[in-house]
């Protein structure tokens, strides 16, 4: 572990240990030594009086030189792991909170980990934070100034990361208590920093120029004008002197040549997958796999569902969460593995458990600008989620889906390939789904409004749009003032795809909802319009899908409710409705459901056609 100090020092064999230049090694007991790495060994030492362990370098050589360049090693190797660590906790939105040298332990000579994660659960409570931070000014002074004041965010953990770098590469020259009042005096004073810079530079130490880029970035009193994980990886690897990253070199590990990669994938599906786990850990491989897997035919692949393909693809996606090719065609894959089972075997189920559908959201998670990604995970979702029990819909809702969907409706609306998912998965949670939160639902009309009007003769979207609407008007989401608006937008989407059963019966089902509801809504849709009316609709559908008990029976739902109201009753009448509906009575004898709208229907109107009876008589019951 680096523990209090720990990083202090570059002693030489028998010289000095990690207190303060010169210190003899004396005060200290080897415990055990680390691997050996290059110009010496990582030795774990003890003191002798207080007990506390260090680890130190013990370099075999005499001068500065050679000190300088065992420290450049400690930085390639450890900074950069350290980076890797923070840089996916902040990708998870994770705040370290307590950033500092006995946070970070060594496995090996050349792994480290972070440790302490639960001070991101535990520090909730600021009068005993308060307390802590006064009675322990060695340890918080890693801590940047909000933090103190109890207010954390991602950048407390950058102002951390950089006194933790700040102080290995001035441990040849400042003892613990002068890093110490550093640290602290930076709080306050960040000019302090340049005289410490400079000396630096005098003293040639590893890597100064890029140090005395990125330290006063990342030292800045207010948190909003530090730089984030991401510019320190770029500035300490990218553009600065540094060989490579673990961000992106995951531990300097070889690439397997593609021509060994290939020979290994010639045969069956069963020793692909069989690759695919032994070698798990290279992303080029799996992509190689995953690839060779699209090219094979679907009587190869075990479909309907192949349970032991599907696994190893996910466990590859979690693995290799942050890399987008990886990500990319581990979704086609399951998207071509559920294309094909619903071709050869339309019954077919896929099996969508917990697993799957975090990977699939941690992967909008990782990379959340990447468009082609986002489509194939929103289809995946969608054609699961219909599949799947209402639990499904009811856990993708708790993990912020809904609001995460019109969000991206809202901001891609370019993006007709954005839409027609989004709006795709949108029906399918609203369908299978008991929503908690209707409230996010509201501003869903005018979006669907703007899409249709971005995508006037795109009959995919409107049918999408049609079926997002009949459930928004079930769950009570659209508002009375929006009600003509949605009624407009339902008949033209019948106008523009009439041959669409899906869309008309969504359609119709829509209208029907709304006009059961309002009666604004049932005068939009008799009112003669550019177009036509609504009822001469209704009539162009019924000839087009005579044949189709389902869209039949949702034209006389709506042609029910239209009856219902008096005013209604004359246009119904005038247009001729009466022998539309009793034509559909006679046809459809055998459907309970149709015989009875068509009844009442019927009824209305006669009601609606008989003379009144004459003053002072009362009418017959």
């Amino acid at each position: 572990m680096l523990g209090p100090g720990s990083d202090r020092r570059r002693p030489t064999q028998g010289e000095r240990g990690p207190g303060s230049p010169g210190e003899p090694m004396e005060k200290y007991q080897v415990l055990y030594q680390l691997n050996p790495g290059a110009l010496g060994v990582n030795l774990v030492v003890e003191e002798m009086e207080t007990k506390v362990k260090h680890v130190i370098k013990q370099v075999e050589c005499m001068d500065d030189h050679y000190a300088s360049q065992a420290l450049e090693e400690w930085m390639q190797n450890v900074l950069g792991q350290v980076l890797d660590a923070l840089e996916y906790l902040h990708h998870l939105d994770i705040i370290h909170r307590n950033l500092k040298p006995s946070n970070i332990i060594l496995i090996s000579s050349d792994h480290c980990k972070l440790q302490d994660l639960s001070s991101n659960v535990l520090m909730t409570d600021k009068a005993k934070w308060n307390i802590r931070a006064e009675e322990d000014p060695f340890r918080k002074s890693w801590m940047a100034p909000e933090a103190l004041n109890f207010s954390f965010s991602h950048k407390s953990d950058i102002w951390s990361l950089g006194c933790i770098i700040l102080d290995m590469t001035s441990c040849s020259f400042m003892d613990g208590t002068e890093a110490m009042h550093l640290r602290k005096s930076l709080r306050q004073s960040p000019g302090s920093l340049k005289a410490i810079l400079k000396t630096m530079e005098e003293k040639q130490i590893p890597d100064v120029e890029t140090f005395g880029n990125l330290l006063p970035l990342m030292l800045q009193i207010d948190p909003s004008d530090r730089i984030t994980i991401k510019d320190v990886v770029h500035i300490t690897f990218v553009s600065g002197s540094f060989k490579s990253s673990c961000v992106s070199l995951t531990l300097h590990r070889q690439m397997v040549p593609a021509s060994i990669t290939d020979m290994l994938l010639e045969g069956n599906v069963a020793s692909i997958l069989e690759v695919m786990q032994k070698f798990s850990g290279w992303p080029e491989v799996q992509l190689r796999a995953m690839k060779r897997l699209l090219k094979m035919p679907a009587d190869q692949l075990g479909l309907p569902w192949p349970p032991e393909l599907v696994e190893v693809v996910v466990t590859t996606m979690q693995l290799h969460d942050r890399v987008l090719d990886v990500q990319l065609c581990a979704c086609s894959l399951l998207l071509h593995l559920l294309g094909q089972a619903l071709v050869y075997h339309p019954e077919a189920k896929a099996p969508c458990n917990q697993a799957i559908t975090s990977t699939l959201l941690s992967a909008l998670r990782s990379h959340p600008e990447e468009e082609p990604l986002l489509v194939m995970v929103y289809s995946l979702l969608a054609i699961t989620t219909t599949q799947e029990s209402e639990s499904l819909s009811d856990e993708l809702q708790k993990a912020g889906l809904l609001e995460h969907i019109l969000e991206h409706l809202n901001s891609s609306l370019e993006s007709r390939d954005v839409c027609a998912s989004g709006l795709g998965l949108l029906w399918a949670l609203l369908l299978d789904g008991i929503i908690v939160n209707k409230a996010p639902l509201e501003k869903v009309p005018d979006l669907i409004s703007q899409v249709l009007a971005t995508y006037p003769a795109d009959g995919e979207m409107a049918e999408a749009s049609c079926g997002v609407f009949w459930l928004l008007s079930l769950l009570g989401c659209i508002k009375e003032q929006q009600f003509e608006q949605v009624v407009a937008l339902l008949l033209q989407s019948i106008r523009l795809c009439q041959d669409r059963a899906l869309l008309v019966n969504n359609a119709y089902r829509g209208l029907a909802s709304l006009v059961k509801v309002s009666e604004l809504a049932a005068f939009k849709v008799v009112v003669q319009e550019e177009g036509g009316s609504g009822l001469s609709l209704i009539k162009e559908t019924y000839q087009l899908h005579r044949d189709n008990p389902e869209v039949v029976e949702n034209v006389g739902m709506l042609l029910v409710h239209l009856a219902s109201y008096e005013e209604i009753l004359p246009e119904l009448v005038s247009s001729g409705m009466k022998a539309l509906v009793q034509e559909i009575k006679e046809r459809f004898t055998s459907s309970l459901e149709l015989v009875s709208y068509a009844k009442k229907v019927l009824l209305r109107l006669e009601a609606a056609t008989s003379p009144s009876p004459p003053c002072g008589e009362a009418a017959q019951p």
